[in-house]
């Protein structure tokens, strides 16, 4: 499949989950064309590069070591991410990255998360969670910083001074996030 084919197919794909993981799994039978869906997601065409995100979000949860053998241009990918729609899914897959970084369990791939990794979705995640973003984008950033800050010593009083500052203003979903991330913190 070229891009051409692969920008084709993505305008069949609909926010259904079941529509999703279908085209995830041609993405999933083709890993060729992971890096060829992050450079549309990073194109920031709406709704294109919505639907690309939508669709990397999905292979990443069926499989996240297509994303980790494509980790540096997923990585540069972030900063040119703009849209809400391609933000909310990329931060999910900051989120599991992460996730899968720090767990015991984590996924066995050819590479793990660089220091160069983690800053680069550290700086991704303080923007979307100090951005004019919705609630989704800004969770899951908490929950990032709060992982990657377990190695990374400055980032815990960052995410503190920040969700104190904001707390008022944000949405009764964002306050029941930073209230348990503030719990959290405040144990160490």
């Amino acid at each position: 499949m070229t891009k051409e084919e692969l920008y084709e197919a993505l305008k069949y794909v609909s926010a259904s989950r079941d529509n999703r993981n279908k085209m995830a799994s041609k993405i999933e039978d083709n890993p060729y064309l992971v890096p060829i869906l992050i450079e549309i997601i990073k194109e920031d065409k709406v709704p294109i590069s919505c639907k690309a995100g939508w669709v990397l979000e999905s292979v990443a949860k069926i499989n996240l070591h297509y994303i980790l053998i494509h980790i540096d241009v997923f990585i540069d990918s972030l900063k040119y991410i703009s849209l809400e729609s391609s933000v909310r899914p990329a931060s999910k897959i900051c989120q599991l990255l992460v996730l899968n970084q720090f767990s015991k369990k984590s996924v066995k791939s050819i590479q793990k998360l660089t220091k160069y990794h983690l800053n680069g979705i550290t700086e991704v995640a303080f923007d979307w969670l100090i951005g004019n973003y919705k609630v989704a984008p800004k969770a899951y950033s908490m929950t990032t910083l709060l992982l990657i800050g377990r190695t990374i010593s400055w980032i815990h009083p960052e995410l503190q001074q920040i969700l104190k500052q904001n707390y008022q203003s944000g949405s009764a979903a964002y306050k029941a996030r930073a209230r348990m991330t503030l719990k959290v913190l405040e144990k160490k």
